[in-house]
């Protein structure tokens, strides 16, 4: 099964973000919108793997510190644009850790550098300039969650363990 750790957004947070996409849409920038209940923030992206379990025990072994996460700028990497997030020493200092700990229970995921961001839409193409407005928003974290990502009925679905 294809698995990812993950900060679940709280409804305050999607419904914001589910505003600057749909204006976004009336801006007329064309592309694969992420659907408001998928809207998250990866943590790990593990990909295929069997044992959900042993994921669960290292999410158990490194707590979570409780912290306000913030929406800040926009990006992009290629043709994806994201909201970004504040600078956060305890949501860094936790990733790290997170990852060491999968790391070292042999457990494969993408050791990519950390760049904490809410993919809004992929493949983004546009035939005139825009402006991406990110809410002032922010939400307390409480928890990170393991999850499972399907493709059904031609969507992807996401399923927390």
């Amino acid at each position: 099964m294809r698995l990812f750790i993950a900060i679940l957004l709280s409804p305050e947070m999607q419904k914001a973000l589910v505003g600057c996409m749909h204006d976004l849409k009336k801006q007329g920038v064309e592309g694969n919108y992420v659907p408001a209940a998928n809207l998250h923030m990866t943590l790990a992206f593990i990909g295929e793997y069997d044992d959900p379990k042993k994921i669960k025990q290292v999410l158990e072994k490194v707590p979570l510190p409780k912290f306000r996460l913030s929406l800040s700028d926009k990006g992009n990497f290629g043709n994806l644009l994201w909201a970004g997030v504040k600078g956060n020493q305890k949501l860094s200092a936790y990733v790290k850790e997170l990852r060491a700990a999968l790391k070292e229970e042999g457990i494969p995921f993408e050791n990519d550098k950390f760049v904490p961001h809410i993919t809004l839409v992929r493949k983004v193409s546009a035939k005139k300039p825009y402006q991406v407005h990110i809410p002032k928003t922010d939400m307390m974290v409480t928890k990170a969650s393991l999850m499972k990502s399907e493709f059904r009925n031609g969507k992807t679905v996401y399923q927390e363990l």
